[in-house]
């Protein structure tokens, strides 16, 4: 049994995401994807750009994450960076409506997977960072990888 599935495998992960936002909380969501769409993703043939999460209508979307055209099809229109439905439960969509419309917070993707031969996304809650929010993190960061790297060294 060569062509077993894939169990959770990581297809790209949003790295821009942790360095302009805080991420509060996070859920993992199915993802509505045509079958050309998939082999792309397959071949790894995607950017999550400037994407987020919007809500309409008691459902939610990911929009603007760009998923190349698989170049060996010819029957199905592919539009890249269309709206893509995700499944979540409705009481997920619900908490995440409110707290997105109270506090003004944000639904973001922070990576693609697999998992038991599905994609799934992982969404986050977040709150964007300010400018010297951002400064202090990545100094924080190359204050931490000095020291690590001074350790190794002794």
């Amino acid at each position: 049994m060569a062509d077993k599935k894939q169990h959770n495998s990581r297809i790209a992960d949003n790295r821009k995401a942790r360095q302009y936002y805080e991420l509060i909380e996070f859920f993992e969501a199915g993802i509505v994807l045509t079958g050309p769409e998939v082999k792309s993703l397959r071949q790894g043939q995607m950017s999550f750009g400037d994407s987020f999460v919007e809500f309409k209508n008691g459902e939610a979307f990911i929009v603007s994450m760009h998923i190349s055209p698989y170049d060996k099809t010819s029957y199905v229109v592919q539009e890249p960076d269309r709206a893509r439905k995700l499944l979540l439960h409705a009481n997920e969509i619900k908490t995440l409506t409110t707290k997105v419309e109270q506090k003004g917070l944000t639904v973001i993707p922070v990576n693609l997977h697999f998992s038991h031969g599905k994609i799934k996304v992982e969404i986050a809650l977040a709150r964007g960072r300010k400018i010297h929010d951002q400064r202090d993190e990545l100094k924080r960061r190359a204050e931490k990888r000095d020291a690590d790297r001074e350790l190794a060294r002794n």
